[in-house]
């Protein structure tokens, strides 16, 4: 009986033991399987967007590979990127992070996922409501250094294009904000303005217009570009009229091309823009782990031209 006894106790030992293993051992993996992120992204039609959600996920699978994923497309319209939210809040995810199309379209439906109790990230772009964290650099700090790096290039005079992004966007908004508070007191005169969605093709067919309306040999001195898309496709245009030497064009963003250009002569200048994809992901993360986060993390950017450019070629996205 005894011998009976010390085998239970055992047998019951080992069972304890290895209850207790499984539960220390698998719990990370276990945690991470549960949890659902919802990505909606605002467009997919362009290279930084591209490289925000490939740097998101590239390190959810580095880091959390168990963890489940689900992206969204808004297709450059806040419509469907309000619709893409909804249908994200339906399958159950767990924390939201969400580049907004516009500012104001986007505020109701963040609003009503953060009362729900859902966290939400927004990366690059604001919206008008509180939210757990946001992600990204200072656009209007941006437009501003950037203003006055152009303004300086230009001697301080001239006349400038401003190419802008969409409209209603908070990057949008701040980058043209920073950028006319810099320039002003100085002879510099915006002469033109207008949105083109961050695409190279309506920057492109805008510039080829404003050629013809200032068509008189230094006319226009730069263009000011919210993105390297629309500061390609303007300088497109500029090529295409036989006017490169005569205006100077200045792009935000950072992709690999536009380096390339400042390196062989076209752009005449890059801010980059960090998208903040890989650091969402990991305060995202922290947030369904319990940890406490920062309500705002602001990125560095830099200006890249013709004196530093090499040591950026290759580095962009």
């Amino acid at each position: 009986m005894k011998r009976l006894s010390l085998f239970v106790l055992f047998i019951l030992t080992v069972l304890f033991l290895g209850a207790c293993g499984n539960e220390d051992g698998g719990s990370d993996n276990e945690n991470d399987g549960d949890f659902k992120v919802g990505f909606s992204q605002a467009t997919l039609n362009h290279p930084f967007r591209v490289a925000m959600v490939e740097d998101f996920e590239e390190y959810l699978n580095e880091n959390h590979p168990d963890v489940e994923f689900l992206l969204t497309d808004g297709e450059d319209n806040a419509s469907t990127q309000v619709s893409d939210i909804e249908t994200l809040v339906s399958q159950g995810v767990d924390i939201l992070v969400v580049s907004p199309h516009s500012s104001d379209a986007l505020t109701p439906i963040i609003a009503e996922v953060m009362e729900k109790g859902i966290p939400v990230i927004t990366v690059d772009r604001t919206v008008n409501t509180e939210v757990t964290a946001h992600v990204g650099a200072d656009n209007k700090e941006i437009g501003q250094t950037f203003g006055e790096y152009i303004a300086d290039q230009v001697d301080g005079e001239g006349n400038i294009i401003e190419i802008q992004g969409t409209a209603g966007s908070s990057a949008t908004i701040e980058r043209s904000e920073g950028f006319r508070e810099a320039i002003e007191g100085t002879d510099i005169e915006l002469i033109a303005e207008q949105h083109a969605d961050y695409l190279r093709e309506p920057a492109m067919s805008f510039m080829e217009d404003m050629l013809q309306r200032f068509s008189d040999t230094d006319s226009i001195q730069a263009i000011y570009a919210h993105n390297d898309e629309m500061g390609l496709g303007a300088l497109d245009a500029i090529k295409a009229s036989g006017r490169e030497g005569e205006i100077k064009v200045f792009s935000i963003d950072g992709q690999n091309n536009a380096f390339e250009s400042v390196d062989n002569g076209g752009l005449a200048a890059v801010a980059i823009y960090p998208h903040g994809g890989t650091e969402a992901a990991e305060i995202a993360m922290k947030v369904l782990e319990g940890e406490d986060v920062d309500e705002e993390y602001i990125l560095e950017f830099n200006i890249v031209d013709e004196t530093n450019v090499e040591e950026f070629l290759g580095t962009g996205i």
